[in-house]
């Protein structure tokens, strides 16, 4: 397209964007300027500064990361210089595509450029960073060479307005700024061109920009944008919707006329009038002696039986407020009825406080759904925790890391007032420090945990705390009989739980430290939320320091459990290091695990006994350098060998580099299930082994003796010759005995239900593992929830490996296996309230999965249960799941390519 100016000679040839489907390109050019060496004060805290580039005469390898913000977020990855070592002067000289196209860009892109150079192992440090609008003014894309000021030790923001702008007014080039639009017009035309003067003048004004720029105290980054030629006709791109030149038809006249409600959004007066005349206080004398009638009853048990993801209707809720008296027998209709309270009417919550002390008390598991985060009301919260307190230490162990989660949801003014202000504000301005979690390199020594929280224990407020009160405590008392109100919140109860429980208080003090962490750079997170985990764990350790002998020994113990995981972190870290292969890395595991000096006077072959983070009640004393191996994977995680009390030797993985939570999270329910459905005398030899995240970063994984099936597969032939050469016999069935094959199918079952309800993907013969003894069960949890980076994966794993080894579809024991499946699907059904309940509460937590699609996580859980349908329709519906799954042709295809790419890789 074409514009004709006024003098009728000088054109502006432009296109729209949105007409351009091709990605943007730019070119990095030179870097100018000087870098700033660190100070003497940088290099007494980072020795290691010495050695990057900045400290160096010559130029360091730089690189370049190039993204593009829209609306105060990146709208692409980015995208990064590839390596290029310098001499005298940075020059890339390189285009860079990027992941966007022209008529994808909105009209306040920003491109954002950040200068990194490396300081160490993995360590990355911003030199500098600039932002520079993609459309000018008057929307016409840059193009032609720009000169970009760079703002020192800062990442480009791309927000608007933006802290690192490219080009800045009255910034001391004047001259340059005002040569640079000079130019633009002489390109555009409207200066008469004359080519053996503009050759002169061009010339002097690269002169002139050199001069500017050695004198200036400023980095200045020159980036090209490409021209678009047509025929030898330049183009101008100008930001345009698409859309834009349709037109619009108004019609003068309509059959219908169209009138704004300006009362559309605000309450309709009639309902809240019937909403406040239903539940006054004088209805409920009418109401306490009424009863449904049956179609009514119905209804009401149809409610009460929902799920608690279910949402009530505005009739329902009255219904329930109706029948609030009939249903109060009922413990199951407790958490329905609270969902149907107005909790800023008074009068309304003050009747429902009263029926709920003296509503049919709730089990624990239901009152977990009163510690989310639609119920905010701290009668009610408190009310759960009372309900809390009468579960045993062992099902609270299961739960409590869902606990820790629900603590988002509580009061945060409610659990500062546990601590003295002045200790608060204190602890608060420690935490928020930089150093707020000093590691033992920085530090020179070993970090205790009163360094690193920085702990201070003379609080009055605890001091006469009930958590102190004894070495071994008695119950909190949870009601006042006075005022009929609960009074211990949640972290209070779980802290006193904790404190007197030596299992629960290793677990609770590591679900808490995750949560206080210094988050990963940009990763968005809520920094009041990381301030109430850092208090409540303040209050934790004050409340250990301020007990009995046997808690302050508790707390000694959690003590040491850091000190010793910090030096295993800091072990790994220097395996990493060295350079070599695996056997090398290997070499030198065992040789630092040896090593006393490594730790000033340690050593890790031999230390007073210690509880093991992973299982608290094993006591380790040591780890036999000479069994410590790497496995065979990119991250090369440790595989530990400790030596206990008991004489035996206990193996453990230590995974440094990698999030276990999600995985931590999947074998918490499979504990949970394997503990529901022994309760039902149903034993399916599952095997929940441990897993503990201790860090978003690192955690131990308990090893269990197995291979995999891929493995016996290819070493045995097949499932049956690896039972048969461990445990023959000639009575058994195939050959077999028969305890081991029934310890198998039972384990089968049980896995091929668990694993379909949590929606493990990526499942192959890799990651299915089997002992000596017959178990089988699954690893690595990397995908759940239902995603899977296989194509139509089938609904649950059902391998023709593992169905032979039952004696093939038609066998005695394939119908065995089925219908340990229908009783395993209907027994766990029952308990999906309980399972549902965990899940919500993990909404907001920072599994990888979950964060995806955290508002459909619990219908995801949900949907797999199928409540809409009853026992029988159920069971049918398992035995078409079985059908289908032992019967896909697309998963047995995926296995076998994905067995070719494994033969490739190794």
């Amino acid at each position: 397209m074409a514009e004709t100016g006024t003098s009728g000679t000088t054109r502006f040839h432009y296109l729209y964007s949105c007409d351009l489907d091709i990605n943007i390109q730019i070119k990095i050019g030179s870097l100018e300027g000087r870098l700033e060496r660190p100070t003497y004060e940088d290099l007494l805290k980072d020795p290691l500064l010495k050695h990057s580039g900045i400290y160096q005469d010559t130029c360091p390898e730089l690189c370049i990361k190039t993204q593009i913000w829209a609306d105060n977020e990146p709208n692409t990855l980015p995208i990064t210089t590839s390596y290029k070592s310098f001499t005298t002067r940075w020059n890339w000289n390189e285009w860079i595509n990027l992941p966007m196209k022209y008529c994808d860009l909105p009209r306040n892109s920003q491109l954002c450029l950040t200068i990194y150079e490396c300081c160490g192992p993995g360590k990355y440090v911003p030199v500098g960073g600039t932002t520079l609008p993609l459309f000018g003014k008057l929307g016409v894309y840059k193009q032609g060479l720009h000169d970009l000021r760079i703002w020192r030790n800062q990442v480009a923001d791309g927000n608007l307005p933006s802290k690192t702008p490219a080009k800045v007014k009255d910034s001391g080039n004047e001259v340059m700024e005002s040569l640079s639009k000079l130019t633009k017009r002489h390109h555009t035309g409207r200066i008469p061109q004359s080519d053996w003067l503009d050759r002169l003048t061009f010339r002097e004004i690269e002169l002139i920009n050199e001069r500017e720029k050695r004198t200036s105290n400023y980095m200045y980054l020159m980036v090209e944008f490409p021209r678009l030629e047509y025929h030898g006709v330049e183009y101008t791109v100008v930001y345009y919707e698409k859309g834009g030149d349709d037109m619009i038809t108004q019609l003068t006249q309509s059959e219908y006329a169209v009138l704004n409600d300006d009362e559309i959004l605000l309450e309709n007066v009639i309902e809240g009038k019937h909403h406040k005349l239903a539940r006054s206080i004088r209805s409920g004398l009418t109401d306490r002696d009424l009863k449904p009638d049956a179609g009514t009853r119905d209804q009401l048990h149809a409610i009460v039986d929902s799920p608690p993801t279910k949402t009530l209707a505005s009739e329902e809720q009255d219904l329930v407020w109706r029948f609030r008296f009939y249903l109060s027998n009922q413990k199951k209709a407790l958490t329905k009825f609270l969902k149907c309270v107005k909790w800023t009417s008074m009068s309304e919550a003050r009747q429902a406080v009263d029926l709920m002390n003296r509503w049919a008390p709730i089990d624990p598991e239901d009152a977990l759904e009163l510690l989310g985060p639609n119920f905010t009301y701290s009668t009610v919260r408190k009310y759960a925790v009372s309900r809390l307190s009468h579960a045993p230490d062992e099902d609270l162990q299961l739960y409590l890391l869902q606990l820790v989660q629900a603590l988002k949801y509580e009061d945060f003014d409610e659990i500062c007032a546990g601590l003295d202000p002045r200790s608060l504000m204190l602890s608060v301005r420690s935490f928020n420090s930089a150093d707020s979690f000093p590691s033992p390199e920085k530090a020179g020594h070993d970090v205790s945990i009163d360094e690193r929280f920085n702990s201070e224990m003379e609080s009055p407020v605890l001091e006469s705390s009930p958590l102190l009160s004894a070495e071994t405590p008695t119950p909190v008392r949870f009601i006042n009989s006075e005022s009929g109100e609960y009074s211990v919140d949640l972290p209070t109860f779980l802290i006193q739980r904790a404190c007197a429980n030596s299992a629960l208080v290793n677990y609770f003090y590591w679900y808490l430290m995750i949560e206080c962490e210094d988050p990963e750079p940009n990763v968005k997170h809520d920094a009041r939320v990381r301030e109430m985990y850092l208090v409540v764990m303040k209050k934790f350790l004050q409340a250990l320091a301020k007990g009995g002998k046997e808690w302050r020994r508790r707390r000694a113990i959690l003590n040491r459990q850091q000190q010793f995981l910090d030096r295993l972190v800091s072990l790994m870290k220097a395996v990493a290091r060295e350079s070599g292969n695996r056997k090398k890395k290997m070499e030198r595991l065992r040789t630092l695990l040896a090593d006393r000096d490594f730790f000033k006077g340690g050593t890790f072959l031999e230390f007073e006994p210690l509880p093991f983070l992973l299982d608290p009640e094993l006591l380790i004393k040591g780890i036999v350098a000479e069994k410590a191996t790497l496995f065979k994977s990119q991250l090369m995680p440790a595989c530990l060998t400790f030596s206990t009390v008991s004489g035996q030797e206990y193996v453990a993985i230590f995974k440094h580099g990698d999030d276990l939570r999600q995985d931590q999270l999947i074998l918490q329910m499979i504990s949970l299930m394997d503990r529901l459905l022994r309760r039902e005398n149903l034993d399916l030899k599952l095997t929940p082994y441990r897993v503990l995240a201790t860090s978003s970063r690192h955690g131990f994984v308990q090893y269990i003796d197995s291979v995999s099936v891929r493995e016996v597969s290819d070493t045995e032939g097949s499932i049956l010759n690896f039972f048969r050469k461990y445990h023959p016999s000639e009575s058994g069935p195939y050959g077999i005995a028969a305890e081991v094959m029934d310890c198998y199918i039972r384990s089968c079952a049980g896995y091929c239900v668990i694993t379909y309800l949590l929606g493990v993907g990526d499942r192959h013969l890799d990651n299915l593992m089997l002992t000596k003894s017959g178990k089988l069960f699954h690893i690595d949890f990397g995908y759940i929830l239902g995603r899977d980076p296989k194509p139509l994966p089938p609904p649950m794993k059902l391998s023709k490996e593992m169905v032979e080894a039952m004696g093939g579809v038609h066998s005695e024991h394939y119908t065995q296996f089925r219908k340990l499946c229908y009783t395993t699907f209907l027994h766990l059904r029952r308990h999906a309230n309980l399972i549902l309940n965990l899940f919500a509460l993990m909404v907001d937590a920072s599994v990888p999965d979950i964060a995806l699609e955290p508002d459909k996580t619990v219908r995801k859980v949900q949907d797999k249960f199928r409540l809409d349908l009853n026992d029988e329709e159920a069971l049918r519906y398992m035995q078409n799941l079985i059908d289908v799954s032992a019967a896909a042709v697309m998963a047995a295809l995926v296995e076998q390519l994905h067995k070719i790419a494994q033969y490739w890789r190794k």
